[in-house]
Order: structure tokens, then C-alpha cells, then sequence
């Protein structure tokens, strides 16, 4: 062409082949639930949390610092992301190693770049529980510094190696990969994470102008990203196609089906926990009917008090119910009439006269520990805190023969203890 040997280029009226690019399908809100649970048995749980909820890329999390969060508006801002280190020899080329295997390798990069777009330094709402898990990680954090003493080197990050150090995003990539294999979810790539927050958003229905501001999409790029990175899960096909029907078919025909799936969650079955709230405990079930029945029984013996199921999200409930994931049940616990026996006795031996009854029974259940007992009898006998210094002799059991048999031991032994407080270790005296 510069020899004008041809007078237009050939190359100009080719037909491209055309690149086919390939189809990310990404995690299924099932399987980010059991990347979250596998998570949180892991150091720096928040890094991965942060990845599937918020979709930050991973130079975006491993280049956070802790003034990038403000907990009490609720906000994550992105800034800066991490940059892949960068060696050279520190031997002089001795080693006969690649630079980055070298023993005394050298970096020469700079560890973080501020974000490149406008779009992309941006500020990010963060959910409550994910606030609750920074908060956490930071306590965990200040527990490694002050293990690793002279070691840690304070940079300000909030992801870091146990001496305070910046991660290494190709660690960071391999910690990704042991993550999905403990878990039990199909292999990906770490950037797929990304696809799943933006699909998620498009789940919520959360409008194109809040997507882009959260994900870091400029203005005029956005809608080509948006198709890159939102994908038509099934969840997202059905939510359309019962739209049109109930436009197409009207209200009558789609009413039924509807309000069957009104009360439903839109967690799986499997990942709720049933949580039968008794009074001030709460105590959770795998399956709804256990903990109907429960509630039930239990509203019938103490009607005075709150009685009722609640559904909590199963990674909610590990992360912040008691007992977490083992104290979740697969049946319907054990429930028995617990005969009591009490009675208190003077300094010197002498039996107590009280207003309250001596013996009584009340129907307690497996996880009442306060209240049941699986054996026939036991009894004890401890001395009252305080100035006066009463004995007193406690008996609890299923057997009500048994009770009134340890009733008379408990308040023998109660009697000899007021009377010689030094021979059961109840004086200071040496």
C-alpha cells in the first residue's frame, strides 16, 4: 500500500471470524451459600465474603486497607487495587532460578495503584452482616499482631499474611481454588465470583444505574458489561416467564400458584434453619414440623411466655446463633417431669422455715439444662454466698421414689455441713 502496488488493502474488506466468547455460568445462590459456610472455617473469612456479595475484583480486596470502611454509615470505599508483585535477583543471577524463585528475590513493584476510572474508586454499602464478620476479622487481626510481636509489619491492610504483610494474589488464587474443593462446589475462576455478585443483583432486580456503581462499570462501557457479566440463571427465566403469563392469562389462572409460593423463602429448604423461639432461648431444627411441635407443647406448658418459629438463613444462624451449625436438630428433642427437691439450713443445723414448697415437678426438655436431668436422682449441697451462710440441699430427678430417698441424704449431709463448714473446705481458715 506505501508502494501503491495496490490501490486499496485487502485486509480492509476481509470478513473477521467471528469470536465466540464463552458462556460464564455462575454460582447458583445454593452453592455461595456453601463457599460462605466452607469460609468462615478459614483464615481471612471476610476476603471471600467480600468477593461473592459485593463482587470487588481481586486487586480491589487485597488492596483494601482498614480506613476504607466506615462502620457507622455502612460503607465500603474501593480506592486502590493490589498489584502482582513484580521480582528480581538479589544473588547477582547466581542462583540459576527464575527471578521470583530466587532466595533473595527483590520486588520491584510498588505493592498498590490507585483504582484508574472514576467509576472505579467508588463507594460500596455494605450488608450488616458482613460489617458484624470486618468487625470480628480486625479483633482477630490485633490477636495476630500481637502474637507475631516484632515480626508484624503494620501497613494499614485488612487482608494480610500473619506478619501484616499485603497478600499475594497468586497465593490468594490457590487459597481460592483449596476453598471451592472443601466446600464441594465446582471448579472456577476466582473472577467468576464476580460474575455471581452481578447476576445476583440482577436476581433483586436492582435497578442498571445502582449495578454499575457497585460493580465500578463507567458510564458508557456499562451496558456492554452488564451483558458480559448479569446472566439468565433459571431463577431469573422463571421470574420472566410467570411475569408474561400473568399478563397474557390475567390474574385468575396464575392466583393459585402464586399464593403457594407467597410464604415461601427464597432460601432452599435445605439451607433454612427453623428456629423455635421459647421465651428468651432460641433453639434451632432442620426440619419446619419439629419445630411446630415443639412450640406447640412447649406454649401449652408455660403460657405466659413467647412461643414461636422463626426462619433464619442457615450461614446467619452458624455465624451468629448459639452453639452455630451443631447445635442445629434433626429431631424433636426429649421432654420429662423433673420432680425437685430444695431445703436450707441454718449455721449450726438448724432447718430454715421458707415460704416457698419443699418438693414440686415442672416438665422441662433436653436443652433446658437449668431445669432436666436424664437421671432418676441427683442431689447436692452448696453454701449460700453472703453474710448468713445457709446450707442448702437440691435434689432433681425423673423418679419421684428416688427423690424423696436423696431428699433425706441431701439434707443430712446439708445439716452436717452447716454444722462443720471447715471439714467440707467452706472456711478460709488454714
Amino acid at each position: 500500500m506505501r508502494r501503491q502496488h495496490l490501490t486499496s488493502n485487502p485486509a480492509s474488506i476481509a470478513k473477521a471470524p467471528k469470536v465466540e466468547e464463552e458462556e460464564v455460568e455462575p454460582y447458583t445462590v445454593e452453592e455461595v451459600q456453601l463457599l460462605l459456610a466452607e469460609a468462615a472455617k478459614h483464615r481471612n473469612t471476610a476476603r471471600w465474603v467480600i468477593a461473592l456479595a459485593l463482587g470487588l475484583r481481586q486487586g480491589e480486596v487485597l488492596g483494601m486497607q482498614w480506613d476504607d470502611v466506615d462502620f457507622d454509615l455502612g460503607v465500603i470505599r474501593v480506592r486502590r487495587g493490589r498489584l502482582r508483585p513484580r521480582y528480581k535477583h538479589g544473588c547477582g543471577d547466581r542462583c540459576g532460578r527464575k527471578p521470583g524463585f530466587c532466595p533473595q528475590k527483590i520486588n520491584t513493584r510498588r505493592e498498590t495503584k490507585n483504582a484508574k476510572s472514576r467509576a472505579g474508586q467508588r463507594p460500596i454499602g455494605a450488608p450488616d452482616e458482613l460489617l458484624q464478620l470486618l468487625r470480628q476479622h480486625k479483633e482477630e487481626q490485633a490477636r495476630e499482631r500481637a502474637r507475631a510481636r516484632d515480626l508484624w509489619t503494620e501497613k494499614g491492610y485488612m487482608f494480610t499474611s500473619p506478619t501484616g504483610e499485603p497478600l499475594n494474589p497468586n497465593t490468594d488464587y490457590h487459597k481460592w481454588k483449596e476453598l471451592l474443593k472443601a466446600a464441594g462446589v465446582r471448579d472456577a475462576r476466582l473472577h467468576d465470583a464476580r460474575h455471581t455478585a452481578a447476576t445476583v443483583l440482577l436476581i433483586l432486580g436492582v435497578s442498571d444505574a445502582i449495578v454499575d456503581s457497585i460493580m465500578g462499570w463507567e458510564p458508557g462501557k456499562s451496558a456492554r458489561m452488564r451483558r458480559r457479566y448479569q446472566h439468565l440463571t433459571s431463577r431469573v427465566l422463571k421470574d420472566t416467564a410467570a411475569k408474561v403469563g400473568g399478563l397474557l392469562w390475567g390474574a385468575d389462572q396464575t392466583a393459585g400458584s402464586a399464593s403457594s409460593e407467597a410464604g415461601q423463602s427464597p432460601v432452599p429448604a435445605e439451607l433454612v434453619v427453623h428456629v423455635a423461639r421459647l421465651g428468651e432461648r432460641r433453639v434451632p431444627f432442620l426440619h419446619r414440623e419439629h419445630a411446630d411441635e415443639v412450640v406447640a407443647r412447649w406454649s401449652e406448658d408455660w403460657p405466659d411466655h413467647t412461643a414461636e418459629v422463626e426462619e433464619w438463613d442457615r450461614w446467619r444462624w452458624e455465624h451468629q446463633g448459639p452453639g452455630g451449625a451443631s447445635a442445629i436438630r434433626d429431631r424433636v428433642p426429649e421432654r420429662a417431669v423433673i420432680f425437685h427437691a430444695r431445703a436450707l439450713f441454718l449455721p449450726g443445723g438448724e432447718r430454715a422455715a421458707t415460704d416457698l414448697p419443699e418438693q414440686w415437678s415442672v416438665p422441662a426438655w433436653d436443652f433446658e439444662t437449668d431445669r432436666y436431668t436424664d437421671r432418676a436422682s441427683a442431689w447436692r449441697t452448696a453454701r449460700r454466698p453472703g453474710t448468713g451462710q445457709e446450707v442448702e440441699a437440691q435434689v432433681r430427678g425423673r423418679d419421684k421414689t428416688a427423690i424423696e430417698a436423696a431428699f433425706a441424704e441431701a439434707c443430712a449431709q446439708a445439716a452436717d455441713r452447716a454444722q462443720n463448714p471447715g471439714k467440707y473446705g467452706d472456711t478460709d481458715e488454714w
